[in-house]
């Protein structure tokens, strides 16, 4: 729900410059008429006073549609994409992969599979959290191609096992409860 707030944000704020909106998606906004400098700026610190940020460089702007690609695929979407990553990020930003992922890996350090699998082990975390689903149904849910797999990266990336991590997660909560 943060999106839709920040959506609203958004389009108020560039409504109190007088600016009409087009189209308004996480990261990007289209407008009718090109802004001016002074509105810009305006609108850049009204931005910041809640804590967002006006991007300008079309760098930044590739970088984070596809950070919000990847956070909106891995976190939101009920059903990860059949086709493979590199082929449905090129196809959802309009440009090459390897162009993406070059420009990604200059600016953020790391490569695009890189920050995948970050936030696929981070959404392992919130399922064994949530309880609701076991490790073979997450394997699956995340298209991972076995719970091996699966385990092996979120040791490689946490330094536990996933059974590991649940049981301690168990433990604090056991802990919190007895208070």
């Amino acid at each position: 729900m943060v999106s839709l707030r920040c959506k609203m944000m958004v389009k108020e704020e560039l409504r109190k410059l007088g600016i009409e909106p087009v189209s308004i998606e996480l990261g990007l906004v289209d407008v009718f008429e090109p802004i001016s400098e002074d509105k810009k700026k305006q609108f850049a610190a009204r931005l910041l006073m809640s804590g967002l940020e006006l991007l300008d460089d079309k760098k930044s702007i590739l970088i984070e549609r596809i950070k919000n690609l990847i956070v909106e695929m891995v976190h939101y979407d009920e059903e990860m994409p059949k086709v493979n990553y590199s082929e449905y990020i090129e196809l959802k930003i309009g440009y090459d992969y390897t162009y993406l992922s070059n420009i990604f890996s200059e600016v953020k350090g790391i490569n695009i599979q890189q920050f995948i699998i970050h936030h696929k082990i981070e959404h392992v975390k919130e399922l064994l959290l949530y309880n609701e689903l076991n490790l073979t149904e997450i394997a699956y849910k995340l298209h991972y191609s076995s719970v091996a797999h699966l385990s092996t990266q979120f040791k490689k990336v946490t330094g536990l096992t996933p059974s590991y991590f649940k049981s301690i997660k168990e433990k604090r909560l056991g802990n919190l409860e007895s208070l």
